[in-house]
């Protein structure tokens, strides 16, 4: 392990920097201010010098900002408190201050840092798993403020949680000034997370012990250096600057505590009661969230509202209560009293207390539950010494308390060693180490077993976020995945197909193998070989495809290893391998995908086949369904007045194919600002995403939703796409004029010939606008407008676009109770003799399933042909396959289907299959 210094560098004597490293940013930051003449000096531009100076800076922010958080949360307590004591009746103050104090504070956090709310701890091990901390120096204003309101408003909230997010956002502000490698910066900001936390419990080396335990899980020197000075350096300034050594006010001594071996029974109990009831608090914390998300109309979508309902009826039970409660102060003495003989008051105390923080936390207010788990560890530990009481003569209260504390809140964060350690440094009193240490191994264990899982990892969860993704290990080798390899989405063939069918496929495409799906499940996979041995055996040219294939096909996992991948290449002599994200097949792998990847990563070349952009799209909101289908379609909603009927659509589709859907809506912003610092306003779009997991609820079919920031839209889809394993995308296309060299315009220009899954390129007819004319403002729930779509027309080719638009027609059937697919097949006088093979294949796959007919006509003009064609048979649509003409033909005869969209008075759905 490297000394807390030479980490910064090789290791070796006269060794440069590596570029891009911290010391790197340091020493350019060193010479620029020597060029402008400030003295400095010298020894201070040292590597191990600059670290210190940086740990210790990290400290000192972390130490300011958790005695503002301590003064200004007193400060607004006590005005709260005499203001209800004074000439107004404490029923109206109390309530009125709960409801502005924490409205105002909701609002704050709303309007300009939406990542502050909460306790903050999960956005902390968001950001060390890799994700940015936007706008850190305002996210770090923003909860200290709120936070202040919050708590002074009476919320039975802490101010721990938010400390730590205060010091890693701080440290993350201090790492953006001075230039440095993300490695680094993501020591810092755990190192500021820890200063934080030492800060605000006066306690340094549980802020060691909570970097190593909870949030990097790592003890290399390069963790340890800045977590262990940070963490004092912000401890000694609280504790400097008036912090309390404990939450609650215990004026524990030597003289009050004391641990008698025949009191062992007693404190094993305390910790079977500590794990259970911690393990059902962190249940209920999950639970208030959720249900916080789910409330109806406004209130579930406005932050100030729901934490002003909250203020509104904490007060309110505040003010019921004896003049003690309303800061607090009565109650955190009736937990740890000298006597045992109050026990229904501490019940009580103990259960208020409970569903009030529950309350709290649930309104999504900002605030930690680092002081209410000890408030009420100590409750319970004060219930126990009732038991021990009977058991030992003579125990003492305190005691039981300060132990209870510990398990308790072992229990609920799942740090049983940062647990002891923050219990210990608070009371400095060897007498409670050794019941403190069975009671939080206890507890630990009875909470694992009980609920398993960290409190903060499935928070993280809940939003949306992978809590492990930052686990990954550094060497781009190592960590190479079946994902990072294969191709999505993969061309498929179905299950119905016959040989005959089969070979025209291989003829036509490059690929020597295809998976075989039935109903969206993969059951077989057919190669050429398979296809050889056939012919070779007289090959049946109407055997269905299940009688060629191989059935029953080995498959990865998307997470699964390269180094997996390749010992099943060689151990079975495969060329290819499905790869499949739980029983959905996303993509395909051969052997050049894996050593053309495996020499990228050797030669650090980025993959050309992923969208590129110095700022890429970042996520501001996204809510996942519970299930998933076996594919995935992406429809971004952009026009508020056709979402309607292009969710429809796509739900049609989405159930044929038992697909999800995944909404997506892009928010463009400046080129001035990455896409990650924007300030958005979610009240905008939530309404419709909402809705849009409502109809899937309705529907029965998964529809996760999301919203993005972005400098180029086709960009943000593009990264959507890659990101989600999307098997298509529905585009909407209202027929506006394209520049000159575009065919339906930039963004779905880009789409269209860059997108690697099918796409869906849908022109509504001048019935859907006439419709949306009369209903404006129609939401998304009612799926309007509803056009009428009984009759297709499909022009017919051999090309793989119209047949997957073929593939598309039994699910957009179901949009009408009378179906009618016309198939049409076109020829002009000189392309000679009439070929129907194509088209009576079509006929007899589709009329099994939809009612079916089939026209031949001539035509000197084809888009004209087709356009009198749905004329003369009154057509509501059509679909039609993307042109796949040179360059030359559509300059010289123009874009078939943009003409046909174009001048169709009915809907036109443009169909181009994945690449």
């Amino acid at each position: 392990m490297a000394p807390f210094g030479q980490r910064f560098g090789t290791g070796q004597p006269g060794a440069a920097p590596p570029r891009g490293s911290r010391v790197e940013g340091l020493r350019h930051l060193g010479r620029s201010l020597r060029d402008r003449g400030r003295w400095l000096w010298l020894p201070l531009l040292r590597p191990k010098t600059l670290a210190l100076i940086e740990a210790c800076t990290i400290g000192l922010v972390a130490g300011l900002a958790a005695f503002f958080l301590k003064w200004g949360s007193a400060l607004v307590g006590t005005w709260r408190v005499q203001m209800a004591s004074g000439a107004w009746p404490p029923w109206l103050v109390l309530p009125l201050v709960g409801l502005a104090g924490c409205a105002i504070a909701g609002w704050l956090v709303q309007r300009f840092a939406p990542e502050a709310a909460g306790s903050g701890i999960p956005q902390v091990k968001a950001a060390l798993t890799g994700r940015p901390m936007v706008a850190a120096l305002r996210l770090a204003v923003t909860k200290m403020l709120a936070t202040v309101l919050t708590l002074g408003s009476g919320l039975t909230l802490g101010r721990q949680g938010p400390t730590v997010q205060v010091g890693a956002a701080l440290a993350a502000q201090l790492s953006y000034w001075i230039p440095t490698s993300p490695d680094y910066r993501r020591q810092a900001i755990a190192a500021g997370a820890g200063a934080g936390l030492a800060a605000g419990f006066n306690a340094p080396i549980a802020g060691v012990l909570f970097v190593i335990e909870e949030l990097l899980q790592d003890v290399s020197g390069l963790t340890m250096g800045p977590a262990i000075l940070a963490s004092f350096v912000g401890a000694v300034v609280a504790r400097i600057l008036g912090g309390e050594a404990l939450p609650v006010n215990l004026n524990v001594g030597r003289a009050v505590t004391a641990f008698n071996p025949a009191e062992i029974p007693a404190y094993l109990l305390l910790g079977l009661m500590a794990g259970y009831l911690g393990a059902w608090f962190n249940r209920g914390v999950l639970a208030s969230l959720r249900l916080g998300q789910r409330l109806p109309g406004l209130l579930g979508r406005s932050l100030p509202l729901r934490m002003g309902l909250a203020g509104l009826v904490t007060g309110g039970i505040m003010a019921l209560l004896p003049s003690g409660y309303w800061n607090y102060s009565w109650m955190r003495e009736s937990l740890v009293g000298d006597s045992v003989g109050d026990w229904p008051i501490k019940l009580a105390t103990f259960g208020l207390y409970f569903l009030l923080t529950l309350l709290a936390f649930g309104s999504g207010a900002t605030g930690g539950l680092f002081a209410p788990s000890l408030m009420l560890g100590a409750s319970l530990g004060s219930l126990v010494a009732v038991l021990g009481d009977r058991l030992v003569e003579g125990v003492e209260p305190a005691t039981y308390a300060v132990v209870g504390m510990g398990a308790f809140f072992g229990a609920v964060s799942r740090v049983p060693i940062t647990a002891i350690a923050i219990v210990f440094e608070m009371t400095a009193d060897f007498n409670v180490v050794l019941p403190l240490m069975m009671a939080v191994v206890v507890s630990y264990l009875v909470a694992e077993s009980v609920d398993p899982g960290s409190l903060y990892g499935r928070l993280l969860a809940l939003r949306g976020i992978d809590p492990t993704e930052g686990s990954r290990p550094a060497d781009r080798l190592a960590a190479l995945q079946a994902q990072d390899a294969m191709h999505s989405p993969v061309e498929t063939l179905d299950a119905t197909l016959t040989a005959t069918e089969v070979l025209d496929t291989f003829q036509r495409s490059h690929h020597r193998g295809f998976p075989v799906m039935r109903g969206g499940e993969l059951i077989g996979i057919l190669t050429q070989t398979d296809l050889t041995e056939a012919t070779d055996n007289g090959l049946d040219p109407d055997a269905p495809i299940t009688e060629l294939m191989t059935p029953h096909p080995m498959a990865v996992q998307v997470d699964d290893s390269l180094a997996d991948v390749r010992y099943l290449f060689s151990r079975y002599r495969l060329s290819r391998l499905p790869v499949l994200e739980g029983r959905r097949l996303v993509g395909i792998v051969t052997r050049s995908d894996l050593l053309r990847l495996e020499s990228q990563s050797l030669g650090d070349e980025p993959r050309r086949d992923r969208p590129r952009a110095m700022h890429p799209s970042y996520g501001v909101y996204r809510v996942r369904a519970p299930k998933t289908g076996r594919g995935l379609l992406l429809v971004p909603l952009a026009n508020p007045h056709t979402a309607g009927a292009m969710l429809r659509l796509a739900l049609v589709i989405a159930q044929e194919r038992q697909y999800a859907i995944e909404c997506l809506h892009v928010v463009p912003v400046p080129n001035g600002r990455p896409p990650s610092e924007a300030v958005v306003d979610l009240n905008r779009f939530r309404p419709w995403l909402d809705d849009a997991v409502a109809i899937g609820q309705r529907w029965q079919v998964p529809i996760h939703v999301q919203a993005r920031t972005t400098h180029n839209i086709s960009q943000a889809i593009l990264e959507t796409i890659h990101g989600s394993h999307a098997n298509g995308i529905l585009l909407g296309w209202q027929g506006e004029q394209a520049p000159a060299d575009r065919a339906f315009g930039t963004v779905t220009d880009d789409l269209i010939s860059q997108a690697p899954c099918d796409v869906l390129l849908v022109k509504w007819s001048q019935e859907v606008f006439a419709a949306i004319a009369r209903r404006p403002h129609a939401p998304l729930r009612d799926l309007y407008p509803q056009p009428r779509l009984d009759r297709w027309l499909v022009p017919v080719s051999g090309g793989p676009n119209i047949q997957r638009a073929l593939q598309l027609m039994p699910g957009l059937a179901k949009l009408s109770q009378t179906p009618e697919v016309i198939l049409c097949q076109v020829h002009t006088p000189e392309s000679g003799p009439v070929e129907t093979q194509t088209m009576d294949r079509a006929w007899r796959r589709l009329s099994r399933r939809v009612p079916t007919r089939a026209v031949c006509s001539q035509g000197t003009q084809i888009a004209e042909t087709i356009l009198a064609l749905a004329d003369e048979h009154f057509c509501d649509a059509i679909a039609i396959g993307a042109s796949r003409d040179s360059l030359l033909q559509r300059a010289l005869h123009g874009n078939l289907p943009k003409i046909v969209a174009r001048r169709h008075r009915g809907t036109t759905l443009i169909v181009r299959a994945a690449r």
